[in-house]
């Protein structure tokens, strides 16, 4: 589902108020402006964000003199850089003060090296730089850094993404990562099954302001405020911590996987 008042949405409102202004249909606009039919359709039901070439184009059409280009400037903000299912998440990461993070499949992505994240998301460049800036909130001046809490399954640890290199730096950066007091990493051994159903984060927004969750699927991410949802998720996250190594046992785990595995 789409949000109706996303800046995407709005804007296919705003094509579509106009094409319908100047008796067009979709399809005769697509003959003018040389896309097609159902990108249009996409773009005014707010499916899909619309690029500087297909605004231009409906400029010269409408004669709006750059409305619709200036206008497209909305897809640099934080939000609508990253896929429609990740909605507000990196807005809520960067008001929180805690992130607790577990993660079945992939190193968190607040500490990739962009090497790693290079790999995991194919070599698309504004995404590689979407997530790595997002990467901020451990490092800010002002609000100070949030306390990370990462948990993962031993599983990521062998998992390959990149060369043997790629992933040798990017188990050292962990370890480095975990140097700072606001940061904490730990390892759940393999054969632990109980209550480990899928990724998941827990973010603490502060002192009487509650707590949200992001959930991963296997279709796309979910964010929830819910409160058995919320109660459900504090439950797994105690019983995965429970059982996870020490830090200490966890971070030389990982050194000694780096240099077994991955050298």
């Amino acid at each position: 589902m789409t949000d109706p008042y996303s800046p995407k949405a709005i804007w296919g409102r705003e094509l579509r108020f106009c094409r319908e202004a100047a008796g067009l249909t979709q399809l005769q606009l697509a003959e003018l402006i040389k896309f097609s039919h159902s990108l249009i359709s996409g773009i005014e039901n707010g499916h899909v964000p619309a690029v500087p070439d297909f605004a231009k184009a409906c400029d010269a059409v409408f004669g709006t003199d750059g409305h619709f280009l200036r206008t497209l400037d909305y897809r640099k903000s934080k939000v609508e850089r990253y896929p429609p299912w990740f909605g507000e998440w990196p807005i809520i990461e960067t008001k929180s003060n805690v992130l607790r993070t577990f993660q079945l499949a992939v190193i968190d992505g607040l500490l990739q090296t962009p090497a790693y994240a290079a790999d995991l998301l194919g070599g698309n460049e504004d995404a590689i730089a979407a997530r790595l800036d997002r990467q901020h909130v451990l490092t800010r001046q002002d609000p100070p850094p949030i306390k990370l809490r990462f948990v993962m399954d031993e599983a990521v640890l062998h998992r390959p993404f990149g060369d043997a290199q790629v992933m040798n730096e990017q188990l050292h950066h962990v370890v480095q990562a975990a140097s700072s007091d606001r940061v904490s990493v730990q390892v759940l051994p393999f054969g632990f099954h109980h209550g480990v159903q899928g990724s998941f984060v827990l973010a603490s927004l502060g002192a009487g302001k509650g707590e949200v969750a992001y959930v991963e699927t296997a279709l796309r991410g979910q964010i929830t405020r819910n409160s058995e949802d919320l109660e459900n998720l504090n439950d797994v996250w105690e019983t995965i911590r429970t059982h996870s190594l020490p830090e200490r046992d966890s971070l030389e785990l990982i050194r000694r996987t780096a240099e077994d595995r991955w050298t």
